[in-house]
């Protein structure tokens, strides 16, 4: 056996501890193969064929098949060990020459048969040694550079507040009271709806809105208070209702609403208490009464006031007359009409009448068309059908050419044609109309004297109702109107079937009325007091109620002259222009040729005391124009 001791000039090869565990085994079975002994006579043999620690762990490293566990070492490596077996000291390997060769004893090939020797490859040629290259000098190091400073750190946001984990069930003694205390809560609302419902049945239906507008309430008729119930209520006879102060009304009652509708307007700076007696609910149970209170505003009127030498104007004041405001002003103010939001008012020019519409304040302005160019009288308005009449004349007018005195109705907001009033197909020429109040229909007296009536909000067309002289009032919220046939005989008549009965004589009796104008409650009439040649010695506005009796409201004597009367809408007031000293009081020379002065005398009907007298006439209370 060839050992590194015979070539002294080879250094010493370290060997892995796969090779020099192969070698180990080479020689023990070298010996093996010698003698029959199992004794080793080589004392490197002596090593036990255990395997190493770290032979599992090496295999691939230490070249062993993994099939086989048998080492596969190159012979360079078998002769790497020392004779003595000593194992090396672990150094970088390096290969030996090629020339050294180590040979091994040869083995029985039943035995053991070592793999085939692995060639060791041929020996480069050693390349030219390269002239050493200077050693660089040594790059200075870099100076470190200086520490950026720190930048502040940003305050940490403040976290969320958690949500609240919902409540685990617990059996602890917290969770129980908890719970104890929720179920109480739940029972305690339980026993108060309960108490509540109770409450509401032992003490029957209550109200729970109410819906009036007081302002309009004193101005038209047919304003209503609607009740609601917080349930449903069994049927509502009118006798359960009663207003206080008494006014006429009509009910309209369904479900939880009760609807009171007043057919003549309030009164004003009044409160009004209305009450539902024995209200039941549709189901039964106790009847309860059903009341609510509301006030009324105090009351204004609007006024036209003529300045021979100056803008006429209108303006509009409490019944003090302290608080006068004037919201409209022309040259030449013929003649005007109010509604509850706006006025009418005809202007005189040269070239003829102009229409204008306005609010109530004398703002947004807008000019009506005309059927023509021509003149515009005896201005009415229907507040409840949105309408304005006048009477027409053209501009030019003959006895074959023209138009004369035509009754013409159109919308207050002009989104329609002017309509020329027709009977029998041809324009009527009409001596005296009024609107019937709460209505679109319209009651004239044509030159011929036939009074007829027609509605603007149907297709009816016109209903004849006889002869008559004059028109003097139609009342309010009862379709009745005052007319005098061609007999002399007053009558009022129903103008919705044509009935008619004698207008009843007042007591005591003042003679017969000049004209007469009504009221809710009574009427108005003027007369006029005569000596024994029939020469007027007098004048005087009575007031007549619904039973007939009378009581002078203004008198004057033949200085004087009453040009008109009228009421409030409810007939709380009545307004009474009067023309002083008539005979130093000149006539204008308007359309409506008036005296140039003129007072409004306002008085309570009630009590019959006068509240004040204002420069002016036309008050908007009165349905039509004054007539000298």
């Amino acid at each position: 056996m060839s050992t590194d001791d015979e070539r002294p000039d080879l250094p010493a090869v370290p060997r892995t501890r796969a090779e020099l565990r192969a070698a180990r085994e080479a020689e023990a079975a070298a010996a093996a193969a010698d003698s029959p002994s199992p004794s080793v006579s080589d004392a490197g043999a002596a090593e036990p064929t255990a395997q190493s620690p770290d032979e599992g762990g090496g295999a691939e490293r230490d070249g062993t098949s993994p099939a086989t566990d048998t080492p596969v070492v190159s012979p360079a490596a078998r002769g790497a060990r020392g004779a003595g077996g000593e194992r090396p000291t672990r150094s970088t390997f390096v290969p030996p020459d090629a020339e050294s060769t180590t040979s091994f004893a040869a083995h029985s090939t039943t035995d053991y048969a070592p793999p085939a020797p692995v060639q060791p490859k041929a020996e480069k040629k050693p390349k030219a040694e390269k002239k050493p290259k200077p050693a660089k000098a040594a790059k200075p190091a870099k100076a470190a550079r200086p520490e950026k400073p720190a930048k502040p750190e940003k305050p940490a946001k403040p976290a969320k507040p958690e949500k609240p984990a919902k409540p685990e069930k617990s059996d602890t003694p917290s969770d129980r009271r908890f719970l104890l205390a929720l179920g109480a809560v739940l029972g305690i609302l339980v026993l108060v709806g309960a108490g509540l419902g109770v409450v509401s049945l032992t003490q029957g239906p209550r109200i729970t809105e109410v819906q009036v507008d007081p302002t309009e309430a004193i101005e038209t008729s047919g304003s209503r208070v609607i009740l609601t119930a917080n349930q449903s209520l069994a049927a509502i006879d009118e006798s359960q209702v009663t207003v206080d102060p008494a006014v006429p009304f009509t009910l309209d009652a369904a479900g939880r609403g009760i609807g009171i509708r007043f057919t003549v307007p309030l009164d004003d700076d009044t409160e009004y208490t209305v009450k539902v007696a024995d209200a039941v609910g549709a189901g039964g149970g106790p009847s309860a009464t059903l009341s609510t209170s509301f006030s009324t505003p105090a009351s204004h009127i609007f006024l036209l006031r003529r300045d021979p030498d100056g803008n006429d104007q209108i303006f509009r004041t409490d019944l003090s007359g302290e608080k006068a405001q004037p919201v409209f002003a022309a040259d030449k103010i013929n003649d005007f009409r109010a509604t509850s939001s706006q006025l009418v008012v005809s202007v005189e020019e040269d070239e003829g009448s102009k229409l204008l519409v306005m609010d109530r304040d004398g703002t947004d302005q807008r000019e009506l068309e005309l059927p023509g160019v021509g003149y515009v009288g005896a201005i009415q308005v229907s507040d409840r059908g949105g309408l304005v009449g006048y009477s027409y004349s053209d501009k030019e007018l003959s006895d074959t050419e023209g138009r004369a005195s035509v009754l013409v109705t159109q919308s207050l907001s002009g989104d329609d044609e002017p309509v020329v009033t027709e009977v029998g197909g041809e324009e009527a020429n009409i001596f005296v109309w009024q609107f019937v109040p709460d209505s679109s229909a319209v009651l004239f007296i044509d030159f011929d004297g036939a009074l007829s009536l027609v509605d603007r909000s149907t297709d009816a067309g016109v209903q004849s109702l006889g002869l008559a002289t004059t028109i003097q009032g139609i009342s309010r919220g009862t379709y009745t109107a005052i007319v005098e046939r061609l007999d002399g005989t007053v009558v009022e008549l129903n103008l919705a079937d044509g009935s008619e009965v004698p207008l009843e004589a007042s007591t005591p009796d003042y003679g017969t009325a000049i004209t007469i104008t009504p009221y809710p409650g009574g009427t108005l009439r003027h007369v006029v007091s005569r000596d024994e040649n029939g020469l007027p010695v007098g004048q005087a506005v009575i007031r007549v109620n619904d039973e007939g009796a009378a009581t002078p409201l203004v008198e004057v004597d033949s200085t004087d002259s009453i040009l008109q009367a009228c009421a409030s809408p409810s007939g709380q007031y009545a307004a009474v222009v009067i023309a002083p000293e008539l005979a130093d009081n000149p006539y204008d020379q308007m359309l409506l040729p008036l005296p140039e002065n003129l007072e409004t005398h306002l008085l309570d009907l009630r009590t019959g005391d006068e509240i004040v007298a204002l420069t002016g006439f036309d008050a908007s209370w009165c349905q039509t124009a004054p007539q000298f």
